[in-house]
């Protein structure tokens, strides 16, 4: 079984912690983690680009001229695609890009990374994160301590606010719940920080 040291809120060492072998030290599957990266990013697109059809175009409800006799080509309306100012033809619309993986995918590819991480040992267990209110400074100084200050993402549990006010206004910090843990979050981090009773959530949802 997997372990890795467990630090006190102060940035002392406390002892070790045992790791879920099911959840830290898989096999990693690149192939399902890049699946779930393109399937998270296209989902964050907001897919707001858009241009008129013809039908959307406003004017051109008359016929410009009569059908024959003119000789120029009959035309119906003078924002028909090939005139200027007429509509688009199969051009972009507004939708979603947003599309979904299984779960057991979603999940494989979470442990994957994780177990990445527990491998380099850049995952840091701290014992807990109980600030009686916000104390950024406080919390700022141990990420130094456990050198953990560039590019690093926060796992805490459930109801910890004070711990999460405390990390948010801190750069080069990103906060999540234990149950919002996901393969991005965590290739984008350097260092996952995680508090041992989001350690046990975590290795109860994905176990």
């Amino acid at each position: 079984m997997a372990s890795v040291t467990l630090y006190k809120q102060d940035g002392s060492k406390q002892g070790t912690v045992d790791l879920n072998d099911a959840v830290f030290a898989v096999e990693p599957n690149e192939n399902v983690v890049y699946d779930t990266v393109v399937m998270q990013r296209a989902s964050q697109r907001q897919g707001t680009n858009g241009v008129k059809s013809r039908g959307k175009v406003r004017g051109g409800g008359k016929k410009p001229w009569r059908q024959k006799g003119t000789g120029r080509a009959r035309q119906g309306s003078i924002r028909a695609p090939q005139w200027v100012g007429g509509g688009v033809v199969f051009g972009p619309t507004t939708r979603s890009y947003a599309y979904h993986l299984p779960k057991k995918v979603t999940r494989l590819a979470v442990k994957s990374v994780l177990s990445e991480k527990v491998a380099n040992d850049d995952l840091v267990v701290v014992d807990s994160l109980d600030y009686k209110a916000p104390k950024t400074k406080d919390l700022s100084d141990l990420l130094k301590k456990l050198d953990a200050s560039t590019k690093t993402l926060v796992v805490l549990e459930d109801n910890n606010e004070n711990a999460a006010r405390s990390a948010r206004n801190i750069e080069n910090v990103r906060v999540i719940n234990a149950k919002s843990v996901n393969t991005l979050d965590v290739l984008n981090s350097n260092k996952v920080v995680i508090t041992k009773a989001a350690l046990s959530q975590v290795e109860e949802v994905l176990a």
